[in-house]
């Protein structure tokens, strides 16, 4: 049975190629759509297991007398427990068939999510959500894998723009429904409810995912596309060793483009988690005025990460880091002006926030699309994982950082924290401002 179990998730072998050219033309554009939707879809479950902590932590609190220290210690291990987890599941995810390595993450995130529910003291709560988020990791390298074979470099950015509106599907929807089941059914509602409905998705992208178009009889994208391959796709997967020697650790590209995450990192992390706390307490908000403007933040950066996408392929032309360090730079303006302009009006603020939001996300996402354009496509996971880890050590810094700056200085030494990281990320950028392609 487990021998049966490993062999599924080894990555799909190549089937037998079809011949006729309209076939493949019909069944590519098919698959396109199916493996796009199905992603999303999936992916933004991933949140439903994720961000309800967020809502739900507050009623908790009540219930046990947890303190904010209490509730940071959980965070603050799950935080690093996750980033760990991208990166080692994006070296799985480069030997693993995508179509069960997605849905069995999220079916053990799932029933972490119910048994936590079922808990009532700290040390549980810890553990339990510690190792939710190890198998939270398990989302989206798989997710790098199937884009990066899917999608030519040529729809690459517009690609992830769309893909990634499956973290604000996500993250808007959570917020809305885990508010309703906390308030009307209880906390522990909060974890039952999406655990079961997280292992239903589970269920439907097990039917609609598949591996590579090699395993469905299909040429490469990048012959489909008529674009120059970085390895043949009927080469043999080096070994993990040489993977890391000569795709990892010497790609300048990628070691930029993560440590740039780093920074991206801190102006979101801030903005979203500390973003509501800065409003009540600095600007005179309601709580309800500002989940609302966090809302708008989350909002507008679905058309951020859309927008980014598609001006680094038509506009750009392939220039990822040329495309993020603008976005950053804006960024960097954008957070200067509320520092300078310290309004208490909530629809300045708010447009205010939207526009942050739409400018961090752009970058957040082009950082997978030149980790996964510039290594060898038999290791994109592993290197998108390798920033995702990056990008959660931005976020864990942020959550120290801005709380003993915000205790020491105000809320002008965080939101100094905050511009001075997109500035710096907007130096990192310009490093890579041309895409650099890996040979193999």
């Amino acid at each position: 049975m487990i021998d049966g179990l490993l062999k599924a998730l080894r990555s799909q072998e190549a089937a037998p190629r079809i011949q006729d050219e309209g076939k493949i033309q019909s069944h590519y554009k098919y698959w396109q759509v199916r493996i796009m939707y199905s992603t999303v879809i999936g992916y933004a479950t991933f949140y439903f297991v994720r961000k309800n902590f967020s809502i739900a932590n507050n009623a908790m609190s009540k219930e046990f007398g947890f303190t904010n220290t209490d509730i940071g210690l959980i965070l603050t291990v799950a935080t690093i427990v996750y980033g760990i987890s991208k990166f080692l599941s994006g070296v799985l995810a480069d030997l693993a068939n995508p179509r069960y390595f997605m849905p069995l993450g999220l079916i053990l995130s799932a029933i972490v999510n119910i048994v936590f529910g079922f808990s009532a003291a700290l040390p549980f709560f810890i553990v339990l959500w510690a190792l939710n988020n190890f198998f939270q990791g398990m989302g989206m390298p798989p997710c790098a894998k199937l884009l990066n074979a899917w999608f030519s470099r040529g729809q690459g950015g517009r690609a992830w723009g769309i893909w990634n509106m499956s973290h604000q599907i996500g993250g808007g929807l959570i917020i809305l429904l885990a508010g309703f089941l906390v308030q009307h059914l209880g906390w522990r509602s909060a974890f039952y409810i999406p655990g079961i409905f997280s292992i239903l998705i589970a269920l439907f992208l097990l039917n609609r995912l598949r591996d590579s178009p090699q395993s469905l009889g299909l040429p490469s994208v990048h012959e489909y596309a008529n674009e120059p391959e970085i390895a043949s796709s009927t080469e043999e997967r080096p070994s993990t060793s040489h993977i890391f020697k000569h795709y990892i650790l010497g790609n300048r590209a990628l070691w930029i483009a993560c440590i740039a995450n780093v920074f991206v990192y801190v102006v979101r992390t801030g903005f979203f988690d500390w973003g509501p706390r800065f409003l009540i307490n600095d600007r005179g908000f309601s709580t309800a005025q500002a989940s609302i403007s966090t809302f708008v933040f989350e909002i507008t950066g679905i058309f951020g990460a859309f927008i980014a996408g598609w001006l680094s392929d038509a506009v750009f032309r392939g220039r990822r880091g040329a495309t993020s360090a603008v976005f950053m730079i804006l960024l960097g303006l954008g957070v200067l002006g509320m520092i300078l302009i310290p309004s208490s009006n909530f629809v300045l603020l708010t447009v205010q926030l939207g526009l942050i939001g739409f400018l961090v996300y752009g970058p957040q996402v082009l950082v997978a699309v030149i980790a996964a354009e510039n290594t060898d496509p038999r290791a994109v996971a592993t290197a998108v994982g390798m920033t995702g880890l990056f990008g959660y050590i931005g976020a864990t810094v942020c959550q120290f950082a801005t709380g003993y700056l915000v205790d020491h200085q105000g809320w002008k030494g965080g939101l100094i924290l905050w511009m001075s990281a997109a500035v710096i990320g907007t130096v990192l950028f310009t490093l890579i401002w041309k895409p650099l392609q890996r040979k193999a």
